[in-house]
């Protein structure tokens, strides 16, 4: 059974930093592509970062280039987001998502498994 479990979130001011973490289990990271989306209330999930399986490409949403970085821990099967310079318009829940092609596509449906979501709320 696969299961994505976010976590890392919290309550953090304007200009601080977070960690997201997404740990697997029911399948090897290292051979699909994961990403990062993001859901504020009363909107529509948003495609945050993408890393792909072959080649390690990444890909981000234009909001958040320059600030957010997505990685990968192959020996703890686990991806990472970190998030500097973090801004009140960052705040969402936030989730993991597995897909099985080799590109970060910004399109929800194209993704098979996803994490229960974490809170990060950025205060001004």
């Amino acid at each position: 059974q696969v299961q994505l479990v976010e976590s890392g979130g919290g309550l953090v001011q304007a200009g601080g930093s977070l960690r997201l973490s997404c740990t697997a289990s029911g399948l090897t990271l290292s051979s699909y592509t994961m990403a990062w989306f993001r859901q504020a209330p009363g909107k529509e999930r948003e495609f945050v970062s993408g890393l792909s399986w072959s080649g390690g490409r990444t890909a981000y949403a234009d909001s958040v280039k320059g600030r957010f970085t997505i990685s990968r821990d192959n020996a703890k099967n686990t991806v990472y987001l970190q998030m500097l310079s973090l801004k009140p318009e960052d705040t969402a829940v936030y989730y993991c998502a597995q897909r099985g092609g080799n590109t970060a596509i910004a399109t929800p449906a194209a993704y098979n498994y996803w994490g229960q979501g974490t809170q990060v709320t950025v205060s001004s």
